[in-house]
């Protein structure tokens, strides 16, 4: 019996090679009562971030009284760098880090990963992003000492909103009651799978 050698084709490839399929939440989650479970979780931090850019924004008295609002003047990120709630060893690194700019980005965060979670779209940009604001938030306020203002130094509520935005974008949770399905259709979406 004699070996061959394995036939190769000579015909020149034409058609480039179709992306993966993106994983769909049906995929990932089997049952409709998780994925609903997942909506109302994706739904509830979404509005947490965008919450928090309405009430800096326009002073709704919750945390941010009018007169501190941004549209009269206040500065968001900045009141809170400066103020008596960042402790710890990084107290100084944060207030160097107090500028206009700083004001702006936080914002920009808070609206965008509220919009986006709220929808169901960039997901994986959302949980990276919202992540690092919530873990800088999180050694600000440095809870690992006696008479913090968190109740628990290991896991307190910026720990809990950085792992929901996480589960959020691992399960894919943008396509029960929101527009993910459509969004990880669209071709740039589908060229560029970080915007998941």
């Amino acid at each position: 019996m004699t070996a061959t050698a394995p036939r190769v084709s000579t015909t020149p490839r034409t058609a480039p090679l179709e992306p993966l399929a993106l994983a769909t939440e049906k995929s990932i989650v089997t049952t409709a009562t998780g994925r609903r479970s997942l909506a109302v979780l994706r739904l509830a931090t979404g509005f947490i971030f965008l919450w928090a850019f309405l009430d800096k924004t326009f002073g709704l008295g919750f945390s941010t009284p009018v007169e501190r609002a941004w549209v009269n003047g206040g500065a968001p990120a900045q009141g809170f760098l400066m103020s008596e709630g960042v402790v710890g060893p990084f107290k100084d690194v944060f207030a160097s880090l107090a500028t206009p700019l700083t004001d702006w980005l936080f914002m920009a965060g808070m609206l965008g990963i509220g919009v986006a979670v709220m929808a169901g779209i960039g997901l994986r940009v959302s949980a990276v992003v919202g992540s690092l604001i919530m873990v800088l938030m999180y050694v600000a306020e440095w809870p690992f000492m006696a008479n913090a203002a968190s109740t628990n130094p290991l896991v307190d509520y910026h720990i809990i909103y950085a792992l929901a935005l996480i589960v959020i974008a691992a399960v894919s949770a943008g396509d029960t009651w929101g527009i993910g399905a459509w969004w990880k259709s669209l071709p740039l979406v589908r060229a560029q799978r970080w915007l998941v």
